[in-house]
């Protein structure tokens, strides 16, 4: 069994804490949720009673993401391909590609990183929103199966995510693509890489980035998180939230951070300067522990002049799409992000959006 904390280690747990000002109510439970909670927590309970991270990926598989009711059919709607390309130090890593067999050429290309707190997760982590996403004729999905911790800590999953990104740029005829179109995505770790990305790529004068999709991200490692300037009361409302709680999460923040210092390539929140990047949609939920820092983020990238779209689903938790398919949530959840997705994604034939 995984060695989970008896008590969290970057922050003091607070006896009788009551909701914070701002977003505390937001952790008030749907009547699904308090339906479904259990059977939620004892599916992670199986999962982390597994002997190491290993074991958990291989539990864990790679099928295919369920769509919700009235969803994309993804297997006529949508074909896939499996790429590689080899990283900084050689290691071939995996691609996986979605796109509508009808994709207009030159696509916007929306490339996508998977969650799991840098330690599991696979191309179908997020395989709900890139099949929804391939249904636009005007976008390619690109999904990088970037490197896991413990066996590879920071910063290789950042930089396997960023050399995918410059292989796409350099193979943009391949793909179908435009180089100077692109969208980065992610869900929860994937979030915060997709949060990074921009950052990186501004610092190196890597164009192309014209938006940016952070679901359910990590933002900030809670030892150096800002507090005097944002509300920080979900890491300690929500610390035992079904399907995230602060022992595991804080077990794969050791994994892949093992000694962190401030660093904006795993905190983003941190970085000297979010000016010059590209339009957010930040989508995240009320009983997370990540809750606040996507609202302290929208904060920092609204006072840096950047345009950002923030929407927090009261009374469920991380990453419920995935888990609650049939919640009233999950619909407006991924209408937003289509809305999004069309608002910013064009295609040599701008006819083609749907």
């Amino acid at each position: 069994m995984i060695g989970l904390k008896d008590k969290p280690q970057y922050i003091d747990m607070v006896p009788d804490f009551k909701p914070m000002p701002k977003y505390g109510h937001l952790s008030e439970k749907t009547p699904e949720l308090l339906d479904s909670e259990d059977a939620i927590s004892a599916v992670m309970e199986a999962l982390w009673a597994l002997p190491d991270m290993a074991a958990i990926r291989q539990a864990a598989g790679d099928a295919d993401a369920a769509m919700p009711p009235g969803g994309p059919d993804r297997y006529r709607e949508v074909k896939t391909e499996f790429l590689h390309f080899p990283a900084r130090d050689g290691h071939l890593v995996e691609l996986k590609v979605y796109k509508s067999p009808h994709v207009a050429a030159d696509a916007t290309l929306m490339y996508s990183m998977h969650g799991g707190g840098m330690c599991v997760g696979t191309h179908e982590t997020q395989g709900a929103e890139n099949v929804y996403a391939a249904i636009n004729r005007n976008i390619v999905v690109v999904s990088v199966d970037y490197r896991l911790a413990p066996e590879h800590p920071f910063p290789t999953p950042i930089e396997d995510c960023y050399d995918g990104l410059l292989w796409c740029k350099e193979n943009a005829k391949t793909l179908g693509i435009n180089p100077e179109k692109i969208i980065v995505a992610g869900s929860s770790a994937g979030g915060k890489l997709a949060a990074i990305l921009p950052i990186i790529a501004r610092d190196n004068g890597t164009s192309g980035i014209i938006a940016q999709v952070l679901h359910f991200p990590a933002l900030c490692h809670p030892k150096f998180f800002p507090r005097d300037k944002y509300e920080f009361g979900s890491y300690i409302q929500n610390a035992e939230s079904c399907v995230l709680n602060i022992r595991q999460f804080e077990t794969f923040l050791d994994f892949h951070s093992p000694n962190p210092t401030p660093d904006y390539k795993h905190s983003p929140l941190l970085a000297p300067s979010l000016a010059g990047l590209p339009p957010a949609l930040i989508q995240s939920a009320g009983v997370d522990i990540l809750r606040d820092e996507s609202f302290a983020y929208a904060d920092a990238l609204a006072a840096a002049g950047v345009d950002v779209e923030i929407h927090c689903y009261k009374g469920v938790p991380h990453c419920f799409p995935g888990l609650m398919t049939r919640h009233p949530h999950t619909p407006v959840f991924y209408e937003r992000y289509n809305a999004f997705l069309k608002k910013h994604a064009t295609s040599s034939n701008s006819d083609s959006l749907v």
